[in-house]
């Protein structure tokens, strides 16, 4: 149902409109499944049977606003043919250039990206914008109805460069959230992963020679391959030095750096193509012991200079670390860890207290992990730095 939301939600706007009354007739129908199809079984074609199911729930929806609006003419143009045919194509990626609307402010576009298409709830939103449900919800109804308001037709635009940079990143985003979930007992969600992995594919096959969309599919393949080690059978965060690496997903790796060896020499260089080859430097390495940290800690350096990104900065420091030494990388955390973006952010007190522990000062490498597990989100990631501190 995952997977079919979005298609269907794409499928009721390009028919009807009203995104906002179509988006909730979709979760109506998707309940209706839930506890029809675990009884019934699932049907010969579960997208045509929501489509349906959500088309007759749109229509009693639209019925009773034009009634209270004193308009009740209007609602034959909205009624349901039964017997009209289900389309079969996916109108996904329109629907992820609509939320992208140049109409939205950047957050409004990504977080109404995240709630339609990625499937995250307004409360896993909330936390990747650092703000309370509440002020999601409000931010999120206000950008459908300025959807609604701009007249926009569902279609793909003739122009896709306004909005390329906003949608690039509402993918990235989905996809960080399935490959490491901000709260909740499991590290991944693979579907949400999955899905962003299948959308950056069809920007692929709609941009195929624009390097940023090469290198955010390629950043995301090459990270994506090592989630089987990620974790052990109990579930427990493994780091990436002591992972199997005979698990990573070879064939992934393997698409993930002819994709951004290919994009490279095109240029213009951007931070997804830097990343990716980042990424491709990690996957390379026979071994952690054999990564090659000085060429990454290089080309974090070039990213910082095109990106303000506080987890750059972050991962720069660790590459210093790991090619320096533990006393340059604490030298360079020091330049940023005030930085109020960092501050209230696990990662920044697990890298200090990594590099304390490196450094041979376990008392306050303990403290710094202590830190990190108060503010850890994720029951994975506070069970690691659990352990962290019990090994000290």
């Amino acid at each position: 149902m995952r997977q079919l939301a979005p298609r269907v939600l794409g499928a009721l706007v390009r028919r009807y409109g009203h995104f906002d009354t179509a988006e909730d007739a979709v979760q109506e129908a998707l309940l209706a499944a839930a506890k029809q199809w675990p009884v019934d079984g699932l049907p010969d074609n579960p997208r045509g049977w929501l489509v349906t199911v959500a088309s007759r729930r749109l229509t009693d929806l639209l019925r009773a606003e034009q009634a209270r609006l004193r308009r009740e003419q209007q609602v034959a143009q909205w009624m349901v043919v039964p017997q009209e045919p289900v389309a079969d194509s996916d109108d996904t990626l329109i629907l992820l250039f609509l939320c992208c609307h140049p109409s939205l402010s950047a957050s409004s576009q990504i977080a109404l990206t995240l709630r339609a298409v990625g499937g995250l709830t307004t409360s896993e939103i909330a936390r990747a914008f650092l703000t309370t449900e509440a002020t999601m919800t409000r931010r999120i109804t206000r950008a459908k109805q300025t959807v609604k308001a701009s007249g926009a037709r569902f279609s793909l635009p003739p122009d896709h460069a306004d909005r390329l940079g906003a949608v690039l990143k509402v993918v990235y985003l989905i996809f960080n959230e399935g490959y490491a979930s901000t709260s909740g007992a499991q590290l991944h969600r693979v579907e949400l992963a999955s899905e962003a992995i299948r959308l950056a594919r069809m920007l692929h096959e709609l941009l195929p020679d624009d390097p940023e969309v090469v290198g955010l599919l390629a950043l995301m393949l090459l990270t994506d391959a090592r989630r089987p080690a990620r974790t052990s059978a109990s579930g427990e965060l493994i780091p990436m030095d002591e992972q199997d690496r005979g698990l990573w997903i070879r064939p992934a790796i393997d698409e993930g750096i002819a994709l951004i060896t290919a994009a490279l020499p095109r240029g213009p260089l951007g931070p997804y193509q830097l990343q990716a080859a980042i990424a491709a430097v990690h996957d390379e390495a026979p071994t952690a012991a054999e990564t090659d940290w000085p060429q990454i800690a290089a080309l974090y350096g070039v990213l910082l200079q095109l990106t303000d990104n506080p987890m750059t900065a972050l991962n720069h420091v660790v590459a210093v670390a790991m090619s320096q030494g533990p006393e340059a990388g604490l030298k360079l955390l020091a330049t940023i860890d005030e930085d109020p973006r960092l501050t209230v952010d696990h990662r920044l007190y697990a890298v200090r207290g990594h590099l304390l522990e490196m450094s041979g000062n376990p008392g306050a490498a303990r403290a710094a992990y202590e830190r990190a597990a108060e503010l850890a989100t994720s029951v994975p990631q506070q069970r690691y730095l659990n352990k962290k501190l019990a090994g000290l």
